[in-house]
């Protein structure tokens, strides 16, 4: 199998990141408010698509930011 050049690593870890992160959330959150109810997959799917959305421009944009940020608090090896 090809592997894809590093390069997209800036695109494919916010992706999966927020993904994962964005899927566990709005399950929880959509069993929280509605319970254990018909069509729970369809409520729960449509809330991780919205957060999703949000999420994953957000995170790539904010990323770069949040890193700079780490190493101006962190010391030098």
């Amino acid at each position: 199998m090809q592997k894809l050049p590093a390069k997209y690593a800036a695109v494919l870890i916010p992706l999966l990141l927020t993904g994962i992160m964005t899927g566990i959330i709005s399950g929880i959150s959509t069993l929280r408010a509605v319970g254990f109810v018909p069509g729970l997959l369809v409520l729960w799917c449509e809330a991780w698509l919205l957060s999703w959305l949000v999420a994953f421009p957000l995170m790539t944009v904010l990323l770069p930011q949040v890193q700079r940020a780490v190493r101006l608090v962190l010391a030098d090896k």
